[in-house]
């Protein structure tokens, strides 16, 4: 089923004071819904990030594209990607900080159930949900696609409390199956329900349609894999409908 949907900007402030800006997709039905976060890639809160919000509204749950960088600033220069992400790793606390406005917003709204929320991240955005679920967040599921896996600090046994799910391409050449094995090992020793899903040739940015048109634009080794995307959104609502539904 398909629900129709409205959408709107929501508007909400980091704890350093720096401005965010998300934008916020819902079914257009009259009781609340369970609510999910959707981490942008690198590029920022773009309109990438917001078709996949608008799908989740489509599948009747309600989502924020959360704005990382600050008055939704987005970019397709990799330099200038670079520089607004590692900005974000200057301060410990910025990622999570950032990311749990995000997830204070979204529950704030009077569509969602604030009993019932999730966390999506692409590429970058799967760090912060990652890094978020690590803090302890109230979340009860984290699907990541292509992420950066390496935590600020090693999940500690206990505290997370949402079931964690990494989609990761094979031929991934930022992320490595080194790393791969290292998160695995990391969730193994924090007793974290965890799965990790390796795609077949399938490289960093998979489920983005403009990957290879970046690539090409920056020099960098992504890759489009509309089999390995398929797959990898269908193994995300599955984990959402689990925990949310």
């Amino acid at each position: 089923m398909s629900f129709p949907i409205n959408t709107r900007e929501i508007e909400y402030t980091a704890p350093d004071g720096q401005r965010l800006i998300g934008y916020f997709a819902a079914p257009a039905i009259d009781m609340p819904v369970a609510g999910v976060i959707v981490a942008p890639e690198w590029w920022g809160r773009n309109t990438y990030t917001e078709q996949r919000a608008r799908e989740l509204a489509e599948h009747g749950f309600a989502a924020l594209a959360i704005d990382m960088y600050g008055d939704k600033k987005v970019t397709t220069n990799v330099p200038q990607a670079s520089e607004w992400m590692n900005q974000t790793f200057e301060h410990a606390d910025t990622i999570v900080d950032r990311a749990q406005a995000g997830l204070n917003a979204l529950a704030a709204q009077a569509e969602v159930n604030a009993e019932k929320l999730a966390a999506v991240g692409f590429c970058y955005g799967g760090k912060v949900v990652l890094d978020l679920a690590r803090s302890g967040a109230d979340i009860k599921a984290v699907a990541t696609f292509h992420a950066i896996l390496s935590p600020k600090a090693p999940a500690e046994k206990g505290k997370v409390k949402a079931e964690i799910l990494v989609l990761h391409g094979e031929l991934d050449s930022m992320v490595t199956l080194d790393n791969v094995a290292s998160f695995r090992q990391e969730m193994h020793d924090a007793a974290v329900d965890h799965e990790v899903i390796i795609f077949e040739d399938a490289k960093h940015g998979f489920s983005n349609p403009l990957a290879d048109e970046r690539a090409k634009a920056n020099n960098v080794d992504l890759g489009y894999n509309a089999e390995a995307e398929r797959q990898s959104l269908e193994a995300m609502y599955e984990l959402l409908d689990k925990h949310l539904k």
